[in-house]
């Protein structure tokens, strides 16, 4: 379902794909956050961490009367606070998607599919 904004100039169609990229690129931008995991697959209990391509098939993006909910599904890294980098990604993918798109999100719901230990290189 798309997302209609209106402006001085006309309208503005925004689909939910464009939402779910945007709340992507924003959340990798968090300390603490490895990746995103595939909301649709879980083999034998792992998580499956997917490349920034693909950013999208964590996050569901549900609109409902100008009301916009997310739901991401995240790996963060061993030895952050779990509670801060959720946090910190819902805190992030609000402001940016009200900043570039002029949307208000209601809700930025965190599901923690995952702990990833990161190479320091």
């Amino acid at each position: 379902m798309a997302m209609d904004v209106s402006t001085s100039y006309g309208q503005i169609e925004i689909t939910d794909e464009v939402i779910a990229t945007i709340a992507g690129i924003a959340a990798m931008d968090c300390y603490g956050l490895v990746g995103m995991a595939s909301r649709s697959q879980l083999k034998d209990g792992i998580a499956e961490l997917l490349g920034r391509e693909k950013l999208t098939k964590g996050i569901e993006v549900r609109t409902n009367n100008n009301d916009v909910e997310i739901d991401m599904h995240i790996i963060v890294g061993y030895g952050t606070k779990i509670s801060e980098v959720a946090h910190n990604v819902q805190s992030k993918v609000k402001y940016t998607l009200d900043q570039m798109v002029g949307i208000k999100v209601s809700d930025v719901n965190i599901f923690v599919q995952g702990v990833r230990l990161v190479n320091e290189e």
